[in-house]
């Protein structure tokens, strides 16, 4: 009896102790059962792009769209946790990411309902991430920490943003011309921020700065990762050029530069002209 006794008060101690421990939850928070993918949208694509923002791979809009920046972001942090590189989040990654990030998922709904346009970055108090605009609506604060790449506002793009492109944009094609042609003189890296927006405007290509930067394939920064070095004031100055109407290229949508290309196709682009080190073609 004295035995039977001494195992179920080492039983109940037992479960008193555990009862008594912090609760860590490894739930893949409020992710719904589904594999998110490129093209879903809705609630999960929210959680998916606050979380990949959160710890500095995802640099868009939090908009709950699956695109192509949602899409390269999701790899990029496969690749980075070990993970199986598919750009599919499914159990294994949602779990891996729900550990590895925060996400206040009040506070984030309660921005889109409002209709703002917002970034969530990890070590900013909330009350900083928002802040009123000029005309009364809200707008992002953009700021960032040592976990995080995107590109801080400057002087540049503070002020007489070219209509129809925001601040987010030319910071991001201003990471694309640095990465792609920070070596070229400054008509090259005008050109390069001209091909991006001339492929905006062709029905052949996304029909977004962001879409057409991160389609697969489309330029070697993004694929080497120096899309993420951080742009000097030329490199922003020739984005703003080439928004603002100047396109040395001649209306070119692609180019190379011949001393390292190895896609035999690329030589088959009618050519226009060579502006430094790179050929732009239609």
């Amino acid at each position: 009896m004295k035995g039977l006794a001494r195992k179920a008060f080492s039983c109940l101690l037992i479960g008193f102790v555990l009862s008594s421990l912090p609760s860590y939850n490894k739930d893949v928070s409020a992710f719904s059962n589904q594999v998110i993918q490129k093209g879903a949208t809705g609630d999960d694509v929210i959680e998916l792009q606050a979380r990949l923002q959160n710890i500095g791979y995802y640099h868009g809009q939090i908009d709950g769209v699956f695109g192509w920046g949602t899409y390269w972001a999701l790899r990029n942090f496969q690749e980075n946790y070990g993970l199986p590189v598919d750009g599919l989040a499914g159990e294994t990654t949602k779990r891996k990411l729900s550990n590895a990030s925060n996400f206040n998922k009040s506070w984030v709904h309660q921005q889109i309902n409002a209709g703002n346009t917002f970034t969530y970055y990890q070590g900013v108090p909330i009350e900083n991430q928002v802040k009123k605009s000029t005309s009364g609506g809200t707008a992002s604060t953009n700021k960032n920490n040592a976990t995080s790449k995107p590109t801080t506002s400057t002087s540049a793009t503070a002020a007489n943003i070219p209509s129809g492109f925001s601040e987010s944009d030319i910071n991001l094609m201003a990471n694309a011309v640095y990465g792609e042609a920070r070596g070229e003189p400054y008509e090259g890296q005008v050109a390069v921020a001209a091909v991006i927006l001339n492929r905006v405007q062709s029905a052949s290509f996304p029909n977004t700065v962001s879409g057409v930067i991160f389609q697969p394939g489309a330029f070697t920064a993004v694929a080497d990762g120096q899309i993420w070095l951080t742009p000097n004031e030329r490199a922003k100055q020739a984005v703003m050029d080439a928004m603002n109407g100047w396109d040395p290229t001649g209306e070119a949508e692609y180019y190379f530069n011949p001393e390292t290309a190895t896609s035999a196709w690329i030589w088959s682009r009618p050519q226009i002209k060579q502006i430094g080190k790179h050929i732009f073609c239609r």
